[in-house]
């Protein structure tokens, strides 16, 4: 019997209060709050693509701006994500998918191998979508990436529309991590060295 993939993790600073619980192997139930509507769309569409269950309760200084609460929501959901894969054994590891939302397309290509890096190629026409800062969509994902150990390339095609354009690249990850959390057939670590 396979035992639930889940993680917790709760981090508390001067800035923000969080409380994060991801369960893998879920059915991409998302209860968010951040506190910033448009992120919260978007944890939802991560949440919801990739399958993985995801409570996340931030209460952030917000009277400066989001990004306190956003890159610190990084951080913390991706040490949940870590602390759900464990080892990271027996997982298929690479993940690659392109999101076509209206005019827009992005493509995210990640491999959860615990050699965290980022490559962000997006530009964005306008500071915000709502109370959100566009600008903060890559720095969110370096958090989340750094924080769970994944070699993640992000690049967004083309669009013109910011708000298609940040669903695109938020869903492409939803669906590169679901292909990369999957097992393998052989349970066994995909990797020459035996360990990732």
């Amino acid at each position: 019997m396979i035992m639930e993939r889940t993680g917790k993790v709760t981090r508390t600073t001067r800035e923000t209060d969080i409380n994060i619980k991801v369960t893998l192997d879920g059915k991409g139930t998302a209860n968010i709050d951040t506190g910033i509507g448009f992120f919260d769309h978007m944890l939802t569409a991560l949440s919801v693509h990739s399958g993985i269950s995801m409570d996340i309760s931030v209460k952030g200084d917000l009277h400066v701006d989001g990004h306190h609460t956003v890159e610190d929501t990084g951080i913390a959901l991706g040490q949940a994500l870590a602390a759900a894969l464990g080892d990271k054994s027996g997982i298929k590891r690479y993940g690659t998918f392109y999101i076509p939302m209206d005019e827009s397309l992005a493509m995210t290509s990640l491999d959860i191998s615990n050699r965290p890096f980022l490559v962000f190629n997006a530009e964005f026409t306008n500071q915000s979508c709502g109370g959100y800062d566009v600008c903060l969509t890559e720095e969110f994902f370096r958090a989340f990436a750094f924080n769970a150990g994944i070699t993640m390339h992000i690049n967004l095609m083309y669009g013109s529309n910011d708000h298609h354009k940040c669903e695109a690249i938020y869903k492409s990850c939803a669906h590169a991590l679901k292909e990369a959390v999957e097992f393998t057939e052989s349970g066994k670590t995909l990797s020459t060295k035996g360990v990732l």
